[in-house]
């Protein structure tokens, strides 16, 4: 048995669509993760020291400057120094690492350079204080940052240098040094996180895009399933549109169209059997008429003219049941209008009841018109004539053994009222 697969249909487009999304998020995930990571931290270092660099040199001057430059130093594993050019000689500060035998507090009248002690400064970096002097010097830069061996460890180490203050005859110089720690090892921790992160996300990708696709699919499916019968005649089918908007419009829609088609194949039965109806009393009385020449009138010229009358006016209402059919058609394409002309209802009843005159005859029938005006109205005759014949045959098949069939014409009020019983 050969597996078909529709490439087209919306649930495998929308399922591979999903996934496809998901394995690019995991492919940027790897990229951004393994390749960029050591760019990204020591992008982010560098933005971190000059945070606190500004920090600081918001603080200089003013009281909580060393409590302010103690919370970075412990917060952020770094190491921080200033010292002071005074007359071609460099002074520190403040520096975490300082010789108390000398007296003083490292921080004392710092901001004035006067009366401070003198702390020696930590000898590990006294190398990379002076690179980045000779680089601040050098370039008459406002700041100078750059990566150097870590001393302390074998990895590299940020360090960064700029002035506090550049009046004449003194200069303070901060320095902020803080390692950079291997991430080879992070980002090994990451990828093997990453592969299981991957393969997990990748298959709650496939399950979760396989039930939305199913669910998204499902009303489309169930309009498919239910316009299919609509196309067999079914036409009292509903339409369901599940929870989307789209799909609920289409299915008012096609529900609709479903209910015009009932309507419409309703009066087309309803069509038929009225025009069936219609058709049948006249044959019956051409019919009738034709026998009754051929065996009671043959011989009597004025007879046979009337009957020979009653046929050709039959056969006339034929043809006006025929052309009412193909103007029905052109009402429905709305190429065809009625023909109202104004005429008498009095004698059209009259010219009417001719054709019934056999019932009377043959069967013993009586069919009385009282009318006590002419009844003028406006309006189709033709159209008029054959809802009254209906009317004057349904009261003959119903009448019983009465065998009475009255026809009653009035005007009242300017209104004109026939009725048939």
């Amino acid at each position: 048995m050969r597996l078909s697969i529709d490439y087209k249909s919306i649930k495998l487009r929308l399922w591979l669509y999903f996934v496809l999304f998901a394995g690019l998020l995991m492919g940027l995930l790897w990229f951004l993760q393994i390749f960029f990571l050591s760019a990204y931290y020591e992008e982010m270092k560098i933005n971190e020291t000059l945070r606190i660099a500004n920090s600081i040199a918001g603080k200089y001057g003013e009281d909580g400057l060393f409590e302010e430059i103690e919370r970075a130093m412990r917060k952020n594993d770094m190491y921080i120094q200033i010292e002071a050019h005074i007359d071609d000689a460099y002074r520190t500060l403040y520096s975490p690492y300082y010789n108390e035998s000398e007296g003083g507090d490292a921080g004392e009248n710092a901001g004035e350079g006067e009366g401070a002690a003198n702390p020696v400064p930590f000898p590990v970096y006294s190398n990379e204080i002076r690179a980045i002097r000779e680089q601040l010097m050098g370039y008459d830069a406002h700041d100078a940052t750059r990566f150097i061996p870590n001393p302390m460890r074998d990895a590299r180490m940020l360090a960064y240098g700029t002035y506090l203050d550049r009046t004449e005859g003194q200069e303070v110089l901060l320095y902020i040094f803080s390692p950079l720690y291997p991430v080879e090892s992070t980002i090994e921790i990451l990828a093997n996180q990453l592969r299981y992160f991957t393969v997990i996300s990748l298959i709650l990708a496939c399950l979760l895009s396989f039930y939305i696709s199913h669910i998204v699919t499902k009303p489309l499916t169930n309009i498919t399933k239910s316009a299919a019968r609509l196309a067999e005649g079914q036409y009292g089918v509903a339409f369901e549109g599940g929870h989307y908007s789209e799909t609920r419009k289409l299915a008012d829609t096609l529900n609709h169209a479903s209910r015009g088609l009932a309507r419409a194949d309703n009066l087309q039965k309803d069509l038929i059997a009225n025009v069936s109806h219609d058709l049948r009393t006249p044959l019956t009385m051409v019919k009738s008429y034709a026998e009754m020449i051929r065996d009671l009138s043959g011989d009597d010229p004025a007879k046979r003219n009337e009957h020979l009358g009653v046929i050709i006016d039959e056969a006339d209402r034929l043809s006006l049941l025929v052309n009412d059919l193909l103007a029905l058609s052109q009402l429905q394409s709305g190429r065809q209008s009625m023909r109202f002309t104004a005429f008498s209802l009095r004698a059209t009843i009259e010219n009417l009841l001719q054709s019934y005159r056999i019932f009377a005859e043959q069967e013993g029938f009586s069919l009385v018109l009282n009318a006590d005006c002419d009844g003028m109205v406006t309006g189709d005759e033709g159209k008029l004539k054959q809802v009254l014949a209906n009317l004057i045959t349904n009261a003959i098949k119903f009448s019983g053994e009465r065998k009475l069939v009255e026809i009653a014409l009035s005007e009242r009020d300017g209104a004109v009222r026939c009725e048939v019983r």
